[in-house]
């Protein structure tokens, strides 16, 4: 089942959710939203599922308008974030809740409702706890039934609004994988809410980075990545180091250092900014002739197998720590000790003009 989102925007008072969002969700695609509280992730989600009305704009499934169709009649499923599992059924009653309140002409027989539940039940591996109740069950394991019963009603479509956000840490990264292994294994077309950065890189085909009702890109999660559209998707996608300095005719200059700059040819005398991941930064213990940037260590933290080095600019040109990760053999190599002095310059940049207000 294909989705297609047109021109859509939503209000709520003076409040703008959506603002003339548009964009196309592939049949079998598991696509991500993501973005801060308030981009208009979870207000597209509940449009797409018909829950709430857009001012203007379409939805389209599979190229047929369904903006004024019910959300009964859309055939979607719809995991929340907390689980809203009935208390006082059973697993199995859970699960079955979407097929037994169907009309009598739509009711499966009870023999088939019966071989459908404990087949899901078998695909998210809790068959084993059919009979027990949702207050016996883990975190993780009721998102999971909560799934199954999404899934129970035949859904042409999956929509998850944060559905490992109630969860600690070790159990949504299970989840997760979890959840890319059952999509791979299902091909439903799916599109979930989240605003992990990690959770949407690992798990999504594709992801859409939201911001104030805006789309800011749409792509791999390889391509957001590496390629971030503006400075928001670049601040948004983890850790940046940001090093201020100017453009000219092509060239930028940080400090001491100077960087190609092809994309900004036309630029003179232009105030602009150089985004750095942490471990794009190369430090070394001497200059070696090279244009690089004195700093002196803060602090070095091992968090497994990487080192966090926290540094600053001298001559209090920075105010904001510069942080960079190395590996531990090269910690080993360059033997870091806070207090000291080294030099660091950046391995991989992007280079944004920046407005003066």
């Amino acid at each position: 089942m294909t989705i297609e989102v047109r021109n859509l925007s939503k209000q709520f008072g003076t409040f703008s959710a959506l603002r003339d969002v548009s964009l196309q969700v592939q049949n079998g695609e598991l696509l991500a939203l993501l973005g801060p509280s308030g981009s208009g992730k979870t207000t597209l989600l509940r449009v797409i599922a018909g829950l709430e009305v857009p001012d203007t704009g379409q939805v389209l499934f599979q190229g047929e308008d369904s903006t004024d169709r019910h959300v009964r009649d859309r055939r979607v499923g719809f995991v929340f974030q907390h689980y809203a599992l009935f208390r006082h059924m059973t697993i199995f009653e859970n699960v079955a809740f979407g097929l037994r309140v169907r009309p009598k002409k739509d009711r499966p027989e009870e023999g088939e409702i019966r071989e459908r539940v404990m087949k899901l039940l078998k695909l998210v591996q809790l068959d084993w706890l059919a009979d027990r109740y949702p207050h016996q069950l883990s975190g993780g394991q009721r998102q999971r039934i909560a799934l199954a019963r999404a899934l129970a009603v035949e859904p042409k479509v999956l929509l998850l609004d944060e559905p490992f956000g109630a969860l600690d840490a070790k159990v949504r990264k299970e989840l997760r994988g979890w959840l890319r292994r059952l999509h791979d294994d299902m091909h439903i077309t799916s599109v979930f809410v989240t605003h992990d950065q990690e959770e949407a890189l690992e798990v999504a085909d594709r992801v859409v980075v939201m911001n104030e009702g805006r789309i800011e890109q749409i792509g791999t999660p390889d391509e957001v990545y590496d390629h971030p559209a503006g400075p928001f998707v670049y601040e948004f996608l983890g850790h940046v180091n940001l090093f201020h300095g100017r453009l000219h005719r092509g060239r930028a200059t940080i400090g001491e250092i100077e960087l190609d700059a092809p994309e900004h040819a036309e630029a003179e005398q232009q105030p602009a900014v150089a985004y750095v991941r942490p471990h794009d930064i190369e430090i070394e213990r001497v200059s070696n002739g090279e244009a690089a940037l004195p700093v002196r260590i803060v602090h070095v933290l091992a968090v497994g197998p990487v080192i966090r080095v926290e540094l600053v600019r001298e001559g209090g040109e920075q105010t904001d720590p510069i942080k960079a990760e190395i590996s531990r053999e090269r910690f080993r190599e360059l033997k870091l000790v806070a207090g000291e002095r080294v030099f660091i310059r950046p391995r991989r940049y992007d280079l944004f003009p920046r407005q003066l207000h």
